[in-house]
């Protein structure tokens, strides 16, 4: 992509209401050719409506959007002409085979009747369902029936993909292949893409991931780049009884907050701090009679910054 060449994405400024709730908040993002931009955030973040003010589903209460350099809102069949877009209840049609489903998507897409076949069969080899071909729909798996999405939404050649949560309910060798073939794309085809997810193990895999809460972008970047500059060290502490441990943990002199990590806390404390916090647990653990706890210096995560940043009242409410 050259320097006069366009945004994939552009948008500036959106909000959106439904009623009293702002569901989208002053947004802006761009994403570029070749890149995958993850949208993440909770349940009710946002994310979805985002998608569908960018597909033209919905419209704005304010701000614009441009794809490929042509404006939604102004010129929406140009800018969908660059779109391909998987919501994240997509349907099928269930009495028509895989190739049968290709084949509308593409005419309605308007493809030609001489090119939709081939475009087809090349998407289907590439997300691995050349040999269900001929299988109906309706009888594929859950993680068959998104790949079928995918190519639904391929099968006109878009520029720019967006994807709504595609991963979700679908088992884990089944998420690994998605992302497999998302990369693909990016790298092999050059096309733009944003995924939503609230999965936060799955945003490391974009070149840039933003944090969305209360309709609002937070907190975005490459991801290695927002986990080195987390401000503080991260001590994972193992030991029973845990929900104790994060309440004698928390007021520690330089501990900056604990949070619950599944079996563990990851208490986020001040670089100079560590060794004195380390035996001031120590002296806890006795006191109490309590057992010893494991205690690890590990990398921050990616929700380990989220929590850090997000808006006040959310890291409190998620505990």
């Amino acid at each position: 992509m050259t320097a006069n060449s366009p945004l994939a994405l552009d948008a500036r400024g959106l909000h959106k209401r439904f009623g009293a709730v702002h569901a989208v908040n002053d947004l802006s993002l761009q994403v570029a050719a070749g890149e995958i931009y993850v949208l993440v955030g909770p349940d009710g973040a946002g994310k979805t409506t985002t998608l569908r003010l960018l597909c033209g589903a919905l419209r704005p209460d304010a701000g614009q959007i441009r794809i490929l350099g042509h404006d939604l809102l102004r010129h929406p069949d140009r800018a969908r002409d660059e779109l391909g877009y998987l919501s994240q209840r997509f349907s099928l049609y269930e009495d028509l085979t895989v190739l049968e489903n290709l084949r509308f998507f593409a005419e309605v897409r308007g493809v030609p009747q001489q090119a939709w076949y081939r475009r087809s069969m090349d998407i289907l080899e590439f997300v691995g369902l050349a040999p269900f071909v001929h299988r109906r729909a309706g009888h594929l798996s859950g993680g068959m029936k998104q790949k079928l999405g995918l190519a639904t939404a391929l099968v006109h050649t878009p520029r720019l993909l967006l994807l709504d949560e595609p991963t979700n309910g679908v088992d884990p060798i089944t998420r690994q292949e998605f992302w497999q073939l998302i990369l693909r794309l990016a790298h092999q085809e050059g096309m733009a893409a944003l995924v939503t997810t609230s999965y936060m193990d799955e945003a490391v895999r974009g070149h840039r991931v933003g944090f969305m809460q209360h309709g609002r972008l937070f907190l975005e970047g490459p991801p290695e780049s927002l986990r080195a500059q987390f401000p503080y060290q991260v001590l994972a502490l193992r030991g029973e009884p845990l929900r104790l441990w994060r309440a004698a943990a928390r007021p520690l002199p330089g501990v900056h907050d604990a949070q619950l990590f599944g079996d563990r806390l990851h208490l986020w404390v001040e670089p100079d701090h560590l060794d004195a916090v380390r035996r001031q647990l120590a002296k806890v653990a006795r006191a109490q009679g309590w057992p010893r706890p494991d205690l690890r210096l590990v990398p921050p995560t990616l929700e380990d910054v989220f929590l850090a940043h997000a808006p006040r009242g959310f890291a409190a409410a998620s505990s």
